[in-house]
């Protein structure tokens, strides 16, 4: 009987007392392996700039009363009163506060609801007209 309360108490200790063992070994080694080096973080590509202020100008203007899509602005997520200056951005047809859509724009050259990339070919014609 005094065996069996011995080895019911010794058995879990000793049990893991080897798992900490192996685990302390695993630690140091990774931490002293040269072979486990942690890889540099991938650099990003070239980051595209958002619009220019000539293509900002370009951009469709109405009142907030003229907006097909709604009236929400989802820069400032605040309504676009009807008396309001708004921008449109061509192709998707979404509307902001034109402060909004300035500042938004000017960092990103995608609409700010679908993501819709914004081009030169939606800004208007180009500056030279061959006829």
């Amino acid at each position: 009987m005094l065996v069996s309360i011995f080895l019911a108490l010794f058995l879990p200790c000793a049990g893991m007392s080897a798992i900490f063992l192996v685990y302390v070994c695993l630690l140091c080694h990774s931490a002293v392996s040269p072979e486990m080096e942690i890889p540099a973080a991938p650099v990003k590509g070239k980051v595209e700039k958002g619009l220019s202020p000539s293509d900002l100008e370009k951009l469709p203007k109405v009142n907030g009363r003229d907006l097909v899509l709604g009236t929400d602005c989802v820069v400032c997520l605040d309504e676009i009163e009807s008396h309001q200056p708004a921008k449109i951005i061509p192709g998707c047809n979404h509307g902001f506060h034109a402060d909004c859509a300035d500042a938004w724009l000017s960092k990103n050259n995608v609409c700010p609801v679908c993501r819709a990339r914004i081009g030169p070919e939606l800004l208007g014609p180009p500056d030279s007209n061959p006829c």
